[in-house]
């Protein structure tokens, strides 16, 4: 059985922007001086939608053999990084309230994205992969997970352990990046379902962004580098915007969440660094965006899960 069938990888991609939109309700609500409760509520839905992501793919694969098989699927495989990277800014989140308990959720999470990065830059340096097979899902376990990991580990105290995680996200960024780069500009286009992922390819220097804040705290030479990279990149991703919108809606399109809300969380963090003349306002603008897109993708979601399965339904049993 290949993975897709237990439980579609990329469906981990939902518990992850919910991650996201809980932070930026997070950085919002810091910024604006609003109680935490409202966060928090996101925060609780996506430990929710994670806890549910992981045991229905754990009752389906049943196996280390299949979790292996999965993990080396060559469109789908990148996407189980998404668990332990959820796990990992869920712990953060946790060590606020119970220290203990978040900083060993955010080690234990870590250590499982290490053996994840691991298996699948080991088949990366091992060849024979077909690069039309390469999509922006691939930055997921190599650069998202390390700059999340520093992000994560700075949180709860271990800033060491932090920078040697970032320093493994930018590195990837930079090997990834420019192959990602080659394959999307001299291949055939992705299939349509994967055609959301390339909002993961703008997701770098802003999920950077917000893992510099929070090691260094500081807006500095590299922060400024980070912020001229993410305004490009999102720029193009506005560009992009006619592409996405003659797309079918699917599951898929919770690719976009996640680069959705850091980039939300990044404009908010420099907003309130940079003391910008009607910071609240457009504070109060960035949230309401990146809630608005995130909230239709779910209904949307919902919907279509519910007509799926009133189609499934109504198909005879002898015909299933």
């Amino acid at each position: 059985m290949s993975a897709g069938k237990t439980f579609p990888l990329n469906q981990f991609g939902i518990a992850f922007g919910l991650s996201g939109l809980a932070g930026t309700w997070t950085a919002a609500g810091e910024k604006l001086g609003v109680d935490a409760a409202v966060a928090n509520a996101f925060w609780i839905l996506a430990a929710v939608a994670w806890a549910i992501s992981v045991t229905r793919y754990l009752l389906g694969a049943r196996s280390v053999r299949q979790i292996v098989a999965d993990l080396g699927h060559p469109v789908l495989g990148p996407f189980a990084a998404l668990a332990p990277v959820s796990g990992m800014l869920l712990g953060a989140r946790l060590s606020h309230y119970a220290p203990t308990a978040g900083k060993t959720v955010v080690v234990v999470m870590f250590v499982l994205t290490i053996a994840v990065a691991t298996i699948f830059v080991r088949k990366l340096m091992l060849g024979g992969l077909d690069i039309d097979k390469l999509h922006p899902g691939y930055l997921l376990p190599t650069v998202a997970a390390g700059l999340i990991g520093g992000q994560s580990l700075a949180t709860v105290g271990l800033h060491s352990m932090g920078i040697a995680s970032f320093a493994v996200g930018i590195l990837m960024w930079l090997l990834l990046g420019a192959a990602l780069t080659a394959r999307l500009a001299f291949r055939p286009s992705l299939p349509t379902a994967l055609i959301p992922t390339i909002a993961i390819f703008a997701a770098p220097p802003a999920v950077g962004g917000n893992a510099w804040f929070a090691l260094s705290g500081r807006t500095d030479l590299f922060q400024h580098a980070l912020l001229g990279t993410f305004v490009l990149l999102i720029l193009v991703q506005l560009a992009l915007i006619p592409t996405y919108a003659k797309l079918p809606f699917g599951l898929g399109f919770w690719a976009l969440t996640f680069t959705t809300a850091a980039s939300g969380t990044y404009g908010i963090h420099w907003l309130t660094t940079s003391g910008v003349a009607l910071g609240g306002v457009w504070t109060v603008v960035i949230l309401a965006a990146v809630t608005l897109l995130i909230g239709w993708i779910a209904v949307r979601s919902i919907v279509l899960v519910t007509v799926n399965r009133r189609k499934t339904a109504l198909v005879p049993v002898a015909v299933r």
